[in-house]
């Protein structure tokens, strides 16, 4: 199979091109490109687009929550930051039912 490009690729798998290239602005999907730097879609970006739109669908997830989650696994400083806030509440909410309990005693 030759290479697509960004219209092909929107056409043949339903995406749009304006997603496409959020897709490769997040790095969910992307593309190798071509000496003149145009998009080019091939077996494996075709596969990618239709087992992340099945992924949609069947979890319901968005595209941005998986962006996010993309970021999570490139950027260590923010996951560890995303770990962090998480602890931070976990420990929040320990001590304010820990008030809760305190006030209901007395």
């Amino acid at each position: 199979m030759d290479a697509m490009t960004v219209g092909d690729a929107a056409r043949q798998t339903g995406w749009s091109a304006r997603m496409l290239r959020y897709l490769e602005r997040t790095g969910l999907v992307v593309p190798r490109r071509s000496t003149s730097r145009y998009r080019l879609y091939g077996l494996l970006e075709l596969n990618q687009l239709r087992s992340l739109g099945e992924l949609r669908r069947q979890f319901r997830v968005e595209i941005a929550d998986l962006a996010f989650v993309a970021r999570l696994r490139r950027e260590p400083d923010l996951r560890a930051a995303v770990e962090t806030w998480f602890a931070g509440n976990e420990n929040a909410l320990e001590w304010e039912q820990q008030k809760h309990e305190r006030l209901l005693a007395a």
